[in-house]
């Protein structure tokens, strides 16, 4: 049987060693040796001996993630095989973290990560009641995280001297040494006439980066 679907672009190969490596731009190949962690339903395809647990993000992580629908629905994969992880075709990413890099990222564009990481479900300082942008999960420790983006992301670089205002529906994360506030884009003239559609975002200050998706966020589906 021959076919470019063959060709060696797409046949996995066998993994040479433990860990995460991107199968290509829309999937992460997890070579477990041990535990790591992904996002629940995300698992397209796994060979091996491998057990897929419904892991809980605490009491606090739970009452947060009700409050705003923001969190992590996240599964704990033990044993020895190999998994594929993917999302509705979204980009995929792997960001290397070492000790002492912190990184808060939105719930909605985490894929998977090593267990050597740890994440917390913290509020997002200064933003008050606004939608998406109220709690973000703060990753620490060394290791690989998995991350999704609808389209290619755009990162933006933030100094003392050029801030940067994001949409909290299309805000990916940002280095988490940077302060957030509110700032209010429309004038309350245009507010009366029915608006931009663009009256607030999230505001970044400081020295560090923020990364934006080419796209608003859409309603996600409950976690069964």
């Amino acid at each position: 049987m021959k076919s470019d679907l063959f060709s060696s672009e797409n046949m996995a190969q066998q993994a040479m060693a433990p860990g995460m490596t991107l199968q290509n731009a829309k999937s992460i190949k997890y070579a477990v040796n041990g535990e790591m962690h992904a996002r629940q339903g995300s698992m397209i395809a796994f060979r091996g001996d491998l057990q897929f647990d419904r892991k809980g993000q605490g009491i606090g992580g739970m009452l947060k993630r009700a409050v705003t629908g923001e969190g992590l629905p996240l599964m704990a994969v033990r044993g020895q095989g190999e998994a594929w992880f993917a999302h509705e075709a979204a980009n995929c990413f792997i960001v290397d973290m070492e000790h002492g890099d912190v990184l808060t990222i939105n719930g909605r564009n985490v894929l998977c990560f090593d267990a050597t990481l740890s994440y917390e479900i913290k509020t997002v300082k200064g933003a008050g009641m606004t939608g998406g942008g109220l709690f973000n999960s703060v990753f620490t420790g060394y290791g690989k995280l998995g991350l999704m983006c609808e389209g290619h992301p755009i990162v933006i670089p933030v100094t003392p001297q050029q801030p940067v205002c994001v949409d909290t529906d299309a805000v990916v994360g940002w280095s988490a040494n940077l302060t957030t506030s509110l700032h209010r884009s429309q004038s309350v003239g245009s507010m009366i006439r029915g608006g931009s559609g663009e009256a607030v975002q999230l505001r970044l200050d400081g020295e560090g980066f923020v990364i934006v998706r080419p796209s608003e966020a859409k309603p996600e589906k409950a976690a069964n």
